[in-house]
């Protein structure tokens, strides 16, 4: 659902992006919201995108200690990185939701008269999302059999 979601998101940004150019080059006119959507789009293609990364595994990641310690380590690692991330995420998440309730509470508005946290609650969403896939990987190594 998620890589559907990134999809449409990323192919109205386009699209949006696309009426833009041609709209101001030829008849010097402009979609008035265009460019604010469009950024408010980038901001969830962004985080939808982070947490798919997350599920795939194919987020950034710095691995240098694997390296330099023995196998029988890595296991260890990678539950602590995972605990380390989920824990940060959830920390974020809460601070994304605060964050949110501060502008709903301020009543600013966007564009089209839709509300400013409207288009803010990708961020509380993403960070639990993500909090959630790195406990569910580290329940995950702990319950593995023969991984070491």
């Amino acid at each position: 659902m998620e890589a559907l979601t990134v999809t449409a998101l990323l192919s109205m940004m386009i699209l949006i992006a696309f009426s833009q150019v041609i709209l101001r080059n030829l008849l010097n006119e402009g979609i008035l919201w265009g460019d604010i959507f469009i950024r408010q789009l980038v901001l969830w293609v962004g985080f939808l995108g982070a947490s798919l990364a997350v599920r795939e595994a194919k987020h950034i990641s710095i691995d240098f200690l694997p390296h330099f310690l023995p196998k029988t380590w890595h296991r260890l690692i990678q539950f602590s990185v995972n605990v380390t991330a989920g824990i940060v995420s959830g920390f974020l998440a809460w601070a994304a939701w605060r964050f949110v309730e501060f502008e709903k509470e301020g009543g600013a508005i966007l564009i089209l008269d839709i509300p400013v946290w409207i288009f803010q609650l990708i961020l509380p969403y993403s960070f639990c999302v993500i909090s959630a896939r790195f406990i569910l990987k580290t329940l995950e190594g702990l319950f593995a059999k023969g991984n070491s």
